[in-house]
């Protein structure tokens, strides 16, 4: 009995402690525990009021149209009832002493206290349109002309779903504001041309020298006749792949393969009439794997030997861009899917056998191979490819020249007299401590 009478007394003593305590304790206002953040406040009230271009389009109208009333009304529905504001439109001037002008003015007080914040937010009118001008490829330096395969007299492969004639002009769209000359090459002979160092336009910015050439026809490259179909023709001619890379080499060239598995075939149509490359398509012969072995013999200025090994995989996962890449697909405003299949991926053996480093991945490495980069030979010239499976995607291409050379992209003035207006929203609050 004592006992319970023991607890009753002790449960009634620190009751009684924790309510005399409580009655006598000072907590601290709301606001002191957890403080109101004006400006974050204001900047996500601005946000929310041009979130269908409400705030956009009417403060470029006068202060007494009737969607000035809908601001206000937002504004007292979006802020809390113990918070003031002031919302101010500034007209954005140029070449003045005066950067800036008010316009209109919206408030629910007549003052905004002692403690106040404030966010600035700028709009721009419906009819602005905005630009960029890129700088052009060897504007500073050397090169500057981009040459594209479209030659009307051969033939591709493994560019399923496309003609190598589109897609020389879907590159030519994407790619011409980067450079200098931008050159249609439109049959094998003028690719005979530019191999012997000839230009083949009229346009004076067109160099033969530190040029990027483009082969739109896929696991086929165009063979010119003459010279390079004679002097080429030993081995299937994997002898003329060998010279194409001597080309690249001596001119300083980047040579650009878009898909699949690089200088597989030939291809002339007059040159091979009754030929085809297995699978039914005539006007080409093919090489092998040892065209591609032969180019990169010629790139590295080695002795031609006729080598048919395959030095690419079908790799078992999907390959990802590379954070470089990524980066100037945002930069260059160019999006092509994250992740892609490679069947013609090139190993990396061949950077140490050829003499070649690579300044530009456009895909990580994966499994001791590469999808796709730049790889520049020790002494001169570079070799873009891209050993994707089948449909060729020319953002890719674009991407990663782009990213090789880096043009930079001067934007146009966003604070065009006229055209922009700054506003900026002011909250305090109201109340005591």
């Amino acid at each position: 009995m004592m006992r319970t009478i023991e607890i009753l007394l002790v449960i009634i003593i620190i009751t009684g402690a924790f309510i005399i305590a409580s009655l006598f304790t000072v907590l601290p206002y709301p606001r002191q525990v957890s403080p109101i953040d004006l400006r974050r406040l204001a900047l996500t009230t601005l946000q929310s009021l041009d979130v269908d271009h409400d705030l956009s389009e009417t403060v470029f109208k006068p202060s007494d149209a009737a969607s000035w009333t809908d601001i206000k009304i937002a504004l007292s529905a979006s802020l809390p009832p113990n918070i003031v504001y002031n919302l101010t439109v500034y007209d954005v001037l140029s070449g003045n002493t005066q950067l800036y002008n008010a316009t209109n003015s919206i408030s629910n007080a007549a003052s905004l206290g002692v403690s106040t914040a404030a966010s600035s937010y700028l709009v721009a009118s419906s009819n602005v349109t905005f630009s960029f001008t890129p700088e052009k490829i060897g504007e500073h330096g050397s090169g500057g002309t981009l040459y594209i395969l479209n030659c009307s007299d051969a033939y591709g492969w493994w560019i399923t779903g496309y003609t190598a004639q589109k897609l020389a002009e879907d590159l030519y769209n994407l790619l011409s504001p980067y450079f200098q000359a931008t050159i249609m090459v439109q049959n094998t002979t003028q690719l005979g041309n530019i191999l012997d160092n000839n230009t083949i336009s009229s346009s004076p910015y067109e160099k033969v020298a530190n040029a990027v050439v483009i082969n739109t026809n896929g696991e086929a490259v165009p063979i010119p006749s003459g010279y390079y179909t004679v002097n080429g023709s030993q081995d299937s001619y994997a002898k003329y792949n060998y010279i194409l890379g001597q080309r690249v080499r001596q001119y300083n060239w980047t040579w650009v393969s878009i898909v699949g598995y690089p200088l597989y075939y030939v291809s002339n149509t007059a040159l091979f009439p009754n030929d085809q490359n297995t699978w039914g398509i005539y006007g080409m012969q093919q090489v092998g794997p040892a065209g591609l072995n032969s180019f990169l013999q010629g790139l590295d200025n080695q002795q031609y030997v006729y080598n048919p090994n395959w030095i690419t995989a079908d790799l078992s996962d999907s390959v990802y861009l590379s954070p470089e890449a990524i980066y100037y697909c945002n930069y260059y405003g160019i999006y092509p899917s994250y992740y892609q299949t490679a069947s013609r991926a090139l190993t990396t053996s061949i950077l140490t056998t050829y003499h070649l480093d690579v300044p530009t991945y456009i895909f990580n490495p994966a499994e001791g191979y590469i999808a796709g980069a730049v790889y520049r030979n020790a002494v001169s010239g570079a070799f873009l490819a891209l050993g994707l499976t089948r449909t060729p995607d020319i953002r890719l291409t674009a991407l990663g020249l782009l990213d090789y050379y880096k043009p930079r992209l001067y934007r146009s003035d966003y604070t065009t007299v006229g055209t922009s207006k700054l506003v900026i929203l002011q909250l305090g609050q109201m109340g005591g401590m």
